[in-house]
C-alpha cells in the first residue's frame, strides 16, 4: 500500500494548484521515500486512490478484490489520499487508475482538461454527513452570521460545493467570506487553534471534532444540490480494461452492503487504519443511515448529468471556474458503459430502510 506523505506539488502544478488551491498540493505520492510516476508498461495492476472510510477502505482491509481478481492476472495497489482533490493529481500524471470522490473534484478536473471520465455514481445521502462548524462558545449561531469570517474548506471537494449552496441559500455572497483552502488535518489544526473562524468539513472529521472539541454545526449538507460521489477512472483505462473495473465495482458493492449489515464489525475493522475510536465511528454509522439510502452505485443516467451540470454552473457563476464546463465531456459511451458495468447494480435493487440487502445481482 502507497501512502500520500505532505510534500510540494511537482507535476502540473500550474493547472491543478490554480485550480484546486492550496489543499491539494501539499500532498504527492511516495513509496518506502521513492516518487511514484506514470506507468509507462502495460498495466498487471490496478491502482486504486481510496480515502481512510467508507467501502473502499473496507474492501482493502477484507482483502476480497485481491481474491477475485487474481485469477485474472491482475495485482491491486492501494494508495492513500486525504481527499478528492489529492486524488486528482494523481490520475492526473497517470499514477492512479481508479478512485471515489464527490462531485466537485471532477468538475475541477473537467475544467483542468484532465482526461477523467465519469464511471459510476453513489446517490447522495442526507446531507448530515457534512456541516459548517463553529467553537462551542462562537457568537456565530447562522449562515448569515458567517459574513466576514475565515471559513477554512478544501477546495474542489463536495464539501466545498456545500458551503457555495449554504451560503447562496443564506444570501451571503461568496466574496463576503474569507475562504481558507485546507486540507483536513491543517483544517483541524487551525479550527483548534482559532486561526479559523468556522470549519466546513465532513466526516469522519466533522464527527471527531464534534465529540473532542464539542464543535457546534450551524448548519448541515441537508438539501443542498448534489449528484453524490462518483466512482472515476482515466479514460485509457476504463477503455481499456472494464473487466477490471467491473470486478472492482461488484466487490465495493458487496462491502458496502456488508458495512451496512454489520455496522459494529464494519466498525472494528476500520478505527485502527482511521486512527479513531469504534464508539465514533458508530456515531458517523448512525448519522448516515438516517432514512433511504441506496448501497454501492447506480449508472451514470441523465439526471445525474443534469444534477452534476448544475453544480459546475455555480462554480463557474462564483469564479472559481476559468471556464464553463460540460459535464458530458467525461462520459464514455454507451458501448463503454455496458463492458464495464455489471448488468444489474445490486444498489439499484437496495434502497434500504434498514432490512438486509442480498448481496447478488438479479432481475
Amino acid at each position: 500500500m502507497v501512502t500520500i506523505n505532505n510534500m510540494p506539488l511537482r507535476l502540473l502544478a500550474f493547472i491543478l494548484l490554480a485550480l484546486v488551491g492550496s489543499g491539494c498540493g501539499q500532498q504527492r505520492l511516495s513509496a518506502g521515500g521513492a516518487s511514484a510516476s506514470p506507468a509507462t508498461e502495460v498495466h498487471q495492476a490496478i491502482r486504486i486512490g481510496y480515502q481512510k472510510s467508507g467501502a473502499m477502505d473496507v474492501l482493502r482491509l477484507k482483502g476480497d478484490l485481491e481474491k477475485k481478481l487474481a485469477p485474472l492476472g491482475v495485482e491491486v495497489e492501494w494508495i492513500n489520499f486525504a481527499a478528492g482533490p489529492q486524488t486528482l493529481e494523481a490520475l492526473a500524471v497517470g499514477s492512479v487508475d481508479f478512485s471515489s470522490m464527490g462531485d466537485a473534484p471532477l468538475i475541477f478536473a473537467q475544467a483542468a482538461n484532465i482526461p477523467l471520465v465519469y464511471v459510476a455514481n453513489t446517490p447522495p445521502g442526507d446531507g448530515a454527513s457534512r456541516a459548517i462548524l463553529v467553537p462551542p462558545d462562537s457568537k456565530i449561531r447562522s449562515v448569515s452570521d458567517l459574513k466576514g469570517k475565515r471559513i477554512g474548506i478544501q477546495k474542489a471537494t463536495g464539501t466545498h460545493n456545500f458551503l457555495v449552496q449554504a451560503l447562496d441559500r443564506a444570501e451571503v455572497p461568496y466574496s463576503a467570506i474569507q475562504p481558507q483552502y485546507l486540507a483536513p488535518a491543517d483544517g483541524r489544526v487551525a479550527f483548534e487553534s482559532g486561526t479559523i473562524d468556522a470549519w466546513a468539513i465532513w466526516d469522519p472529521y466533522l464527527a471527531a471534532a464534534e465529540q473532542d472539541m464539542k464543535a457546534r454545526v450551524i448548519v448541515d449538507g441537508s438539501g443542498i444540490v448534489s449528484a453524490g460521489g462518483f466512482y472515476v477512472s482515466t479514460r485509457p483505462f476504463a477503455v481499456n480494461h472494464p473487466d477490471w473495473i467491473r470486478v472492482t465495482l461488484t466487490e465495493i458493492e458487496k462491502a458496502s452492503i456488508w458495512s451496512r449489515d454489520h455496522p459494529h464489525e464494519a466498525a472494528v475493522l476500520l478505527a485502527p487504519t482511521m486512527g479513531v475510536s469504534v464508539d465514533k465511528l458508530e456515531a458517523i454509522q448512525k448519522r448516515t443511515r438516517k432514512g433511504k439510502r441506496y448501497i454501492g452505485y447506480r449508472p451514470i443516467d441523465d439526471e445525474v448529468v443534469r444534477t452534476q451540470q448544475e453544480v459546475a454552473e455555480n462554480f463557474y457563476r462564483i469564479g472559481l471556474l476559468p471556464k464553463k464546463v460540460d459535464v458530458k465531456t467525461g462520459l464514455l459511451t454507451k458501448e463503454q458503459y455496458a463492458a464495464l458495468l455489471p448488468p444489474v447494480a445490486i444498489g439499484q435493487k437496495a434502497v434500504l430502510t434498514g432490512e438486509k440487502a442480498v448481496a447478488k445481482a438479479g432481475p
